[in-house]
């Protein structure tokens, strides 16, 4: 991430987590709109002549600040937290709090990125998350995605449990962020294709969309991917439906382009000289808004050797075990185009953060299950029952191009789709 990870009275090197300075003792807020860390006192910090507080879930572990004007006394990310685990339940609330912690990861990224986030509260379609533990009571929680509300398991925030469902499935990556990154491209299919010629590239490039879902995930479970999947896919998974491919392509963008960022806020660069290997250093950059998909692809492909390597020098599997063949890299430029087309600027992603809920959505995170509707597919860890019939798509009118419209504005029905 592009942000400032020091402290801002040693200035050692903090990660984005960080409650309490481990060299000085200070407590540290996160600021997002500055993406910088901020001491505290007494629960507060004035910044820019605004009074900020802690998160109202700073006991368990939130670090992010909440501007004194804000609708709620919660942060952003957890403000669109719209269910999770009852207050009882702090078995579950602990799973919660590193689930969360990889929520905002997720949300720092998308704002890096200038895609616009509106909050489930905001408008119907806005993005939640309903965060719901299948230990509670032993009910199974699918980890989906339907109109705009991603479900997760924080089950598997237990490495040894995610880890045996990674085995078991034959996956080679299974992260708590990865699932986030994974169903957020749902979402954010449905926002970023604005019109007819964009919806036609991606279905040339993905396939078509409106093929029968529940027919695809049936096949999927019951013969597997084609062996000869790697030539064309990122992912074995990202074969079973074109939602899934792209879902799938887009986590691996946000993947590529996360750790290039972090790598270049922390310094990290490659020297031609040292490895001779190549004729010009490897730099990566904290922005490739203005790069072509070449230039991040190309960064990436030598910054993730060198990271597997590391890896294996410490006697872990490759940080990145996955290889990017032409037909995944045209649609990898699918994405950036997708995304890197007119990001919203720092004041509409202001709007956006601080936008009142509406009159009648729930100001406060809903402490039980969400209902489940009969669309909502089957888990991949769990069910290999079909989901419903899925929704008709209609689409934006053609030719709408305006940032804010596409901020505010319900796109298309999100697919009710699920990961794992």
């Amino acid at each position: 991430m592009s942000s400032q990870p020091r402290c801002p009275h040693c200035r050692r090197f903090v990660y984005l987590d960080t409650l309490v300075c481990p060299s000085c003792d200070s407590e540290l807020g996160y600021h997002l709109m500055s993406r910088r860390f901020h001491g505290i006192r007494n629960g507060r910090v004035v910044i820019d002549g605004s009074t900020w507080y802690t998160c109202s879930n700073r006991e368990w572990d939130c670090n992010w600040l909440v501007w004194e004007n804000a609708p709620a006394g919660r942060c952003f990310s957890c403000r669109l937290t719209r269910t999770r685990p009852p207050s009882a339940d702090t078995v579950a609330l602990e799973k919660l709090a590193k689930t969360e912690e990889a929520k905002r990861r997720l949300i720092l990224q998308l704002g890096e990125l200038g895609l616009p986030i509106v909050p489930w509260d905001v408008r119907d379609g806005g993005l939640g998350f309903d965060l719901l533990s299948s230990l509670s009571d032993g009910k199974r929680v699918s980890i989906g995605h339907a109109n705009g509300i991603i479900s997760l398991d924080l089950a598997e925030s237990l490495d040894d449990r995610r880890e045996a469902l990674r085995i078991r499935l034959g996956e080679p990556y299974r992260t708590m962020l990865g699932h986030l990154r994974h169903e957020v491209g749902h979402y954010y299919q449905n926002v970023l294709l604005r019109d007819d010629a964009e919806w036609t590239r991606c279905r040339e490039l993905f396939g078509d969309e409106r093929q029968s879902y529940q027919d695809a995930i049936a096949r999927h479970y019951a013969t597997g991917a084609p062996s000869d999947w790697h030539m064309s896919f990122i992912s074995e998974y990202a074969t079973m439906h074109p939602w899934e491919d792209f879902a799938e392509t887009f986590a691996h963008y946000l993947h590529i382009t996360g750790t290039l960022q972090t790598a270049a806020a922390i310094g990290i660069h490659l020297d031609a000289a040292v490895m001779s290997l190549r004729d010009t250093d490897v730099i990566p950059l904290e922005s490739y808004r203005d790069e072509p998909v070449q230039r991040v692809l190309n960064d990436w492909e030598w910054m993730s050797e060198a990271f597997n390597r590391i890896n294996r020098a410490m006697g872990f599997g490759d940080l990145y075990p996955f290889d990017i063949s032409g037909p995944v890299k045209r649609k990898l430029g699918f994405i950036h185009d997708i995304v890197t087309k007119a990001p919203l600027t720092k004041d509409e992603q202001f709007a956006l953060v601080f936008a009142p809920p509406a009159e009648a959505t729930l100001r406060r995170p809903v402490e039980r299950g969400p209902s489940r509707s009969p669309r909502w597919c089957a888990s991949r860890s769990a069910c290999r029952q079909p989901p419903g019939v899925a929704p008709t798509r209609s689409r934006p009118p053609a030719g709408s191009s305006s940032k804010q419209a596409r901020a505010t504005t319900s796109r298309q029905t999100p697919p009710p789709v699920s990961r794992r």
